[in-house]
């Protein structure tokens, strides 16, 4: 089959892979739609130097091999981590953690940017008939988004900041409009932050933080999202969070950040990292049309340099369209 695959330096594309067979437990699905996220980016810096296969996390495909009724023949999007199954964070709920967890595209687990994909059956969820495919694609991010409000009480009386102004920063933002808290946005092009307006109260600069100290009290929130994807991000958090504030970590990059911890404790700062979060939420939110993204820049596989280098807001692979006998909803949501 013909995939993007990652060699441990770079990617490359591929036209000899194996179609992969679904073990007990597990399905395999036909990728019609994946997207390319930030993380993708970063392993071809180094961010995760021990994997070799299937690049990509971000899909939707229709499920074509499985001993499981209910999901064959149904378009499905899937979770990331898959666990051992009977250490402590399985038994507990937090599959997500456990030590030896494999995870689709970036550890251990072939990913979705391949014509076919095997997938673990309780990773899997099936999405509603009135929700395309192609809009479908973005659950696996807006998930993540949506751990926020899991982790950190919001407010809706309080100031959130988010900082970054890319993909994950936008999907977070909606998230946090929904709450109902006076919302900014911080980022380095004034152009992206335009794109905010209809849901941030204010959108900012990050030169206009410059002169920000501990001291200016007004000008600082009791939430800041770090969203930017840059070491730089966290140290901005720390200039505008308030004391006794909370840090919540989005960003996943290859490379490290110095900051000095003592802040954290002076300050009485909680930092909260976030990753992965809940899928039946965002499959809702994206059924019900209340997130909005641009549409996709869409390439075939053997054209994934271009894709990894588009700069619009979202570039993904089209690769199993309409198999047959399926018949998709051309309901969409337009972003404006």
């Amino acid at each position: 089959m013909k995939g993007v695959y990652f060699d441990g330096s770079k990617a490359v594309f591929r036209e000899d892979l194996p179609v992969p067979e679904p073990s007990q437990g597990h399905s395999r699905i036909r990728v019609m739609y994946a997207n390319i996220c930030s993380t993708d980016k970063e392993v071809l810096k180094g961010y995760r130097p021990q994997f070799r296969g299937v690049m990509g996390h971000e899909f939707a495909g229709v499920v074509d091999r499985t001993e499981n009724p209910e999901l064959m023949g149904r378009v499905v999007v899937g979770e990331l981590n898959e666990g051992c199954g009977h250490c402590l964070y399985c038994r507990s709920g937090r599959e997500k953690h456990c030590p030896d967890r494999k995870v689709l595209g970036l550890d251990g687990l072939d990913g979705c940017f391949a014509e076919y994909l095997v997938l673990a059956d309780h990773l899997i969820h099936p999405v509603p008939p009135d929700l395309p495919p192609e809009q479908a694609v973005y659950t696996e991010p807006l998930a993540a988004a949506l751990e926020i409000p899991t982790q950190v009480h919001l407010d809706p009386r309080s100031s959130i900041a988010v900082i970054g102004d890319g993909r994950l920063a936008f999907m977070i933002a909606q998230v946090l409009h929904l709450s109902g808290a006076e919302l900014t946005v911080i980022g380095k092009h004034r152009e992206k932050l335009d794109a905010f307006s209809p849901f941030a109260s204010h959108t900012r600069l990050c030169g206009e933080y410059d002169g920000t100290d501990a001291h200016d009290a007004e000008s600082t929130y009791e939430t800041v999202v770090e969203a930017s994807g840059s070491p730089e991000g966290i140290l901005l958090a720390l200039k505008i969070v308030r004391r006794q504030g909370t840090i919540v970590l989005k960003s996943t990059y290859a490379g490290t950040a110095e900051v000095d911890m003592s802040l954290f404790v002076v300050n009485e700062i909680t930092l909260v990292g976030s990753r992965c979060g809940p899928f039946e939420p965002a499959i809702r939110l994206l059924k019900d049309g209340l997130v909005r993204f641009p549409e996709v820049e869409w390439h075939t596989l053997d054209d994934f340099d271009a894709a990894f280098r588009s700069k619009a807001f979202k570039a993904g692979f089209r690769i199993n369209v309409q198999p047959e006998g399926i018949n998709f909803s051309q309901k969409s949501i337009k972003f404006t």
